[in-house]
């Protein structure tokens, strides 16, 4: 990939523009939040940026998060965890300048100083979805991704099918069920499900990192599959299993008026035993479960569709900074639309940072376009 090399804005009086990197929080993704923002915070320049890890903890409260990547590193028998502190740490706008402060009980509130840029690195509700964005807008803090309405759509993956519906993206068959109609008449459901045909994939409408996601192949197993999706999100959406291959594309904001930018695609291979797709395990856990190729063996027509309808989707929800992509590549050659992710994973297995360096970008330089582009973006309406 061809682009000029980066250069991220500075501060007045040239000072190392301070990033406050946010990660943790309330949601099911916690543990995976802490990786991705290990991933970043031991990639990051620490010459050229001034980097504050803030860790949100599941109760909520923000505190001033060690640094050492090590400690938010992903196994199978140890998931990290943001612990809560007795100091709190808070955004504020004062005297025009986005400053950290840090409360204690009983203890004068002390200034951390200005914010030039928050790297929000969270997964799921309370973070992903269009929550945190909304507390950053709030302030007038600049901050990495999408916005408000990207960030709550792309969450959802009921609205994201109807947005991508109607900017005319091919979608597979589905349904969504709400809280209220699986408890009001789960019957219907039941027959509704059965006329998609299985297999189905029953998975939470807003989770991420497949977390309480089931393949479901028969009438049998399908409520069973709806209570362990329902421990993560109480709506729903149920989608028809598509036979293709699972291709997905990086997508990166332009500059300025610059059209958003797009990697070579990736196909994900999973190794089979337990998996039967591709999991939290197989993303997270085990090292040899799934593996990626880019760019992914597909005739050029289809590379060329897979990165003009990844383009189309990130304009469709009105993203910024980020997006990966993902599709289905059926046999007879449609190119079907699976989702947008507006924050996807930065940890060393993530699909997003791989499909870059593959095609010419690397963790770094990523990291670093990142940064510029929340620097370089207005607040407020835009």
């Amino acid at each position: 990939m061809s682009q000029d090399k980066l250069t991220a804005s500075e501060p007045a009086g040239g000072a190392k523009p301070r990033v406050a990197v946010l990660f943790g929080g309330r949601s099911s993704e916690h543990a995976v939040s802490c990786v991705t923002a290990a991933g970043v915070l031991g990639a990051i320049n620490k010459d050229k940026y001034e980097v504050i890890p803030i860790g949100i903890a599941k109760s909520g409260q923000w505190v001033l998060a060690p640094g050492d990547t090590a400690q938010w590193s992903l196994a199978a028998s140890s998931l990290p965890e943001v612990v809560p502190s007795t100091q709190t740490v808070t955004l504020a706008q004062i005297g025009g300048e986005h400053q950290l402060i840090v409360a204690a009980p009983n203890e004068v509130p002390q200034e951390l100083g200005a914010v030039d840029v928050v790297f929000p690195l969270l997964h799921g509700p309370f973070g992903e979805d269009g929550t945190i964005q909304g507390l950053l807008e709030l302030s007038d803090t600049r901050y990495v991704g999408a916005g408000v309405l990207a960030s709550a759509v792309g969450m959802d993956k009921h609205f994201m099918k109807v947005v991508f519906e109607a900017a005319g993206l091919q979608v597979g068959p589905y349904i969504a069920v709400t809280d209220r109609q699986w408890r009001k008449d789960a019957e219907s459901v039941r027959k509704q499900v059965d006329l998609l045909g299985f297999p189905v994939f029953v998975k939470p409408a807003r989770a991420g990192s497949s977390m309480g996601i089931s393949k479901v192949d028969s009438l049998e197993e399908l409520d069973a599959a709806i209570e362990e999706a329902r421990r993560h999100d109480l709506k729903l959406v149920i989608e028809a299993g598509i036979t293709g291959r699972e291709i997905e594309c990086a997508v990166l904001e332009g500059r300025g008026t610059d059209a958003p930018r797009t990697s070579m695609p990736g196909e994900i291979s999973v190794a089979g035993g337990t998996h039967e797709f591709y999991d939290f395990n197989a993303k997270y856990v085990e090292d040899d479960a799934a593996s990626l190729s880019c760019p992914a063996d597909l005739p050029e027509e289809a590379i060329a569709r897979v990165r003009e309808l990844s383009a189309a989707a990130f304009d469709a929800v009105g993203a910024e900074g980020l997006s990966r992509v993902d599709f289905f590549y059926t046999p007879d050659g449609q190119v079907i639309i699976n989702e947008i992710n507006t924050m996807p994973g930065f940890t060393p297995k993530s699909m997003y940072p791989q499909m870059w360096a593959a095609s010419g970008l690397d963790y770094a330089e990523l990291i670093d376009e990142l940064i510029y582009l929340a620097l370089n973006r207005k607040t407020g309406l835009r």
